[in-house]
C-alpha cells in the first residue's frame, strides 16, 4: 500500500496540540459526504462505539470503497481519515495495511477508552470486509 496518504496526515497533525487536533478532525469530519439514510441499517452499524457509525462498502473494478457516517464529529473525522487510508484499494492491500497514522498523531493515546475501542471496532469491520472480499475473489479464480 502506498503510505503516502498516511504520510500526509501525519504531516498534517505535526505539531498540534489536542485542541488544534481535535478542530482539523472536525473539520474532516464535515468533509466526509454523509451516508443515505436507507444505508443507515442495524446490519450497516458498527456495535462497540460509543456514537453511532455506519460502514458500507461496495467493490469497483475490484477495489473497495468505503462509505462511513457517524453521528458524532469527531467520530466522523476520524473515519474520515480511515476512510482516505483504505479506500479505493484492492482487498489485499486493505488486509496488509499497517494504519500507523492512528498511532503516530497521537489518535489512540489520547481518545477515551470507548472511542478508541469504536476505531478498533470500525478498523476490524474494514478488515473483515476486505477478507470476504479476498476469499470470495480466490474461490472465484
Amino acid at each position: 500500500m502506498n503510505d503516502a496518504i498516511q504520510d500526509e496526515i501525519i504531516e498534517e497533525f505535526d505539531g498540534l496540540e489536542w485542541f488544534d487536533k481535535y478542530t482539523l478532525l472536525i473539520s474532516f469530519g464535515k468533509k466526509l459526504k454523509p451516508m443515505d439514510e436507507e444505508f443507515k441499517t442495524e446490519d450497516n452499524s458498527i456495535s462497540g462505539c460509543q456514537s453511532k457509525v455506519w460502514v458500507r462498502s461496495y467493490n469497483k473494478n475490484g477495489k473497495l470503497i468505503f462509505d462511513l457516517d457517524s453521528d458524532a464529529m469527531i467520530t466522523k473525522g476520524i473515519i474520515a481519515l480511515v476512510a482516505k487510508v483504505v479506500n479505493d484499494r484492492y482487498p489485499q492491500e486493505i488486509l496488509d495495511a499497517d494504519l500507523y497514522f492512528i498511532d503516530k498523531i497521537g489518535l489512540k493515546s489520547n481518545l477515551s477508552p470507548a472511542r478508541s475501542n469504536g476505531l478498533e471496532s470500525i478498523i476490524n469491520r474494514i478488515k473483515e470486509v476486505a477478507a470476504n472480499e479476498a476469499n470470495s475473489k480466490g474461490l472465484k479464480d
